[in-house]
């Protein structure tokens, strides 16, 4: 790639970035036949991505080339044709990487901008080697980048254009590893702190679509990920469910705090809106749960590895004793509404708690629970759950394996006698179905 900058630099910014691609996909071709492990794009050749497709000077005296809107699109397209016409994955993989690939410089404003645009538009035409690209990316970018990235995509979807996400809902069967990525991306996005953190509606329901049509698509990243070493601690998590955790048990209070004035039944317009579909979210995040043991079982990792960790369920904890100090002090609601829609919340906490321990999805000991939960008030499916008995974990001396993004935080293996109710699944088939106390019904209670 030695020569090939001074034969770009006559060239129209259009035609340089075009015959740029074309002999990137050429140099890593040759790359990966040569059988170097791990393949890697030298620097120059990223240098030259940056100057021609990025359009970052090469030096402070050298003015910025500039693309029209129309040239953009043009090169967009362009792209788009270069990865679906390329057969090999690896190569559109390491592709995609040298381009969008972030590199801590001052071209990674470009690389978002354009990044975004792109996928954008691969979901618009339906193209999925971008999408599965994509979903690579997402799973080892910084989280901060990739919230950014479904910023972007909520942004054109739900916000700018009225109607098209459907253009979006359609992309589940297509590429549902980056349905997984942009799930856990947009979960750690919508945080529900705020009204602006608060999930668009549209949003809400084709997430809960995607969801219920296919209940293993949110552990499709964890199911397809090597398990030799642990993931970078600023990636996102491996799976969305704690943020769809999250959601379930603050959107009782969370809307009623930020949303429209009340009804005349005590109601606000907006909670008759989305109610039912994060009482539906809510379902499907414990069917999932269920989904586990065999899962985890296969792997050889039930009680070795925790899906849902115990940090994030402090976070959690606390971000919901602040809501509940607030849902006290609203005064445009009456107090035994108000206190229906703080024991829902708390009720969904305790089911959320109850499901993921019985199926191996969490592992700690009660007393990290009530540690965590000492600041909540009392609640009776809370307190039945928090004072359940010891489990026991028949690999409770294999070491746990460093998988989560956020491992170093978890006491996976750091209490030999750990709490739950049940005994291992391989003895109980029926495990995944059983509650934590004998005799305890499972009270699923749905929003009203």
């Amino acid at each position: 790639m030695g020569d090939i900058r001074q034969s770009l630099l006559p060239r129209d910014v259009l035609s340089a970035a075009k015959e740029l691609l074309y002999h990137l996909d050429i140099y890593i071709c040759n790359l990966l036949q040569s059988g170097r492990q791990p393949p890697q794009v030298d620097s120059k050749t990223l240098e030259l991505v940056e100057e021609f497709i990025l359009h970052t000077p090469k030096d402070r005296n050298t003015s910025a080339r500039r693309m029209t809107a129309l040239q953009e699109l043009q090169l967009l397209e362009i792209m788009c044709s270069c990865f679906q016409e390329q057969s090999r994955d690896a190569v559109r993989q390491l592709m995609f990487s040298a381009l969008f690939g972030l590199q801590g410089n001052q071209a990674d404003e470009s690389r978002m901008a354009l990044l975004g645009k792109l996928v954008s538009m691969a979901i618009a035409v339906g193209r999925v080697p971008i999408l599965e690209c994509a979903a690579t990316w997402l799973q080892r970018s910084h989280r901060v980048y990739c919230v950014r990235l479904a910023q972007l995509l909520v942004d054109d979807y739900c916000s700018l254009v009225p109607g098209s996400v459907s253009t979006l809902q359609n992309i589940h069967s297509a590429s549902p590893r980056f349905c997984c990525q942009f799930i856990t991306a947009v979960t750690t996005l919508y945080d529900l702190s705020s009204e602006e953190l608060t999930p668009p509606t549209e949003l809400l329901q084709m997430i809960v679509s995607w969801i219920q049509d296919d209940l293993r698509l949110v552990l499709i990243t964890f199911l397809n990920t090597p398990l030799s070493g642990s993931q970078p601690i600023s990636s996102l998590e491996v799976t969305p469910l704690s943020g769809l955790v999250r959601w379930c048990v603050k959107a009782p209070l969370a809307y009623r705090r930020d949303k429209k004035p009340a009804l005349p039944n005590g109601t606000s317009e907006s909670e008759t809106d989305v109610g039912p579909l994060f009482s539906a979210l809510h379902l499907s995040v414990l069917q999932v749960f269920m989904l586990l043991p065999n899962i985890l079982n296969e792997k050889g990792l039930f009680g070795r590895l925790a899906l849902l960790q115990i940090d994030s369920l402090a976070t959690l904890t606390s971000e919901l004793s602040r809501l509940l100090d607030q849902a006290d002090k609203q005064a445009h609601a009456s107090t035994a509404d108000t206190q229906a829609q703080s024991q829902l919340a708390l009720d969904r906490l305790a089911q959320a708690l109850q499901v993921a321990m019985a199926n191996g999805a969490l592992l700690c000991s009660r007393d990290d629970l009530r540690a965590i939960c000492s600041r909540l008030p009392h609640n009776n499916l809370l307190q039945l759950v928090l004072s359940g008995p010891v489990m026991y974990y028949n690999n409770i001396h294999t070491p746990p394996l460093a998988f989560s993004p956020h491992s170093a935080h978890s006491p996976i293996a750091s209490h030999p006698a750990h709490t739950s109710l049940a005994t291992h699944p391989s003895s109980h088939p029926q495990y995944a179905a059983q509650p934590f106390m004998t005799g305890m019904a499972f009270p699923f209670r749905p929003s009203h």
